[in-house]
């Protein structure tokens, strides 16, 4: 028996556990579906998705457009496989989102749903700025210096493969865009109360450290303008959400 302060504010009654299974086999299905649906726009948009992907070379090689070569049979095939899928799950994250909500909404009281939307739209919006901030600031300069570490060593760089170029940018984009999600990681454990502003502060000296730690391992370049231009802004974000874990601890003074 459920206790009525549990489901108060809850505008959906109580569910058996098979009608749980059964939405969330409908909620995959709609995830998949409109996975499916974005990887075929994608697959519309390939050629122009690979212009940008390529665009960064403009700054750090004179011919762009011949220094990207292809000399596996399964070349094309895997990069145009790689550009579809991501392309795909970046059209259809909105409809995969929604599809997540509608599964979990209905548990949560008017409050923790507006929670969970806010954290949502916040976690996507630092992702979305994670991957822009890789890919205006990072990108080019960290191609100047993985083409100058072969040059400093005698290696004459005629051109790159692009299977291995559009692993490399891929690589370097998501490691921006994922570890900006560590401030939500934090918020929510505010939320919940295992993590006080206090604690976040005292603690300020290590987290910086294990910032710059993570920076290194994550970056998949090994030049420090990189790894600083991703851990400056991971610092910043730290300090915001000692704020806004503050903040919220005020709210909640009587």
């Amino acid at each position: 028996m459920t206790l009525p302060d549990e489901t108060e504010g809850r505008e959906w009654p109580v569910k058996p556990i098979l009608e749980h299974l059964d939405d969330l086999r409908r909620a995959f299905i709609w995830s998949l579906a409109a996975l499916l649906a974005g990887m075929l726009v994608a697959l519309r948009f390939a050629p122009a998705i690979f212009r940008l992907i390529k665009a960064p070379l403009r700054g750090v090689v004179e011919d762009p457009e011949t220094f990207l070569r292809n000399i596996d049979v399964t070349g094309g095939v895997s990069v145009a496989m790689q550009t579809v899928f991501w392309g795909g799950l970046l059209f259809s994250a909105p409809v995969i989102l929604a599809a997540i909500a509608w599964f979990v909404f209905p548990g949560l009281t008017p409050r923790e749903r507006r929670t969970v939307l806010g954290g949502i739209l916040f976690a996507l919006a630092l992702f979305i700025g994670g991957v822009l901030m890789g890919y205006f600031l990072a990108l080019t300069p960290a191609l100047r210096i993985m083409l100058w570490f072969n040059e400093w060593l005698g290696f004459k760089v005629e051109y790159f493969l692009v299977t291995s170029y559009v692993g490399f940018v891929l690589k370097l984009l998501l490691s921006f865009g994922l570890t900006f999600e560590l401030p939500v990681v934090l918020l929510v454990l505010g939320h919940l109360g295992l993590v006080t502003s206090a604690q976040l502060r005292r603690t300020r000296r290590h987290a910086i450290v294990l910032i710059l730690i993570l920076a290194m391992v994550i970056t998949p370049t090994q030049d420090p303008f990189s790894q600083l231009l991703l851990a400056i802004p991971l610092i910043a974000l730290h300090e915001l959400c000692i704020w806004l874990v503050w903040a919220r601890e005020r709210r909640r003074v009587p």
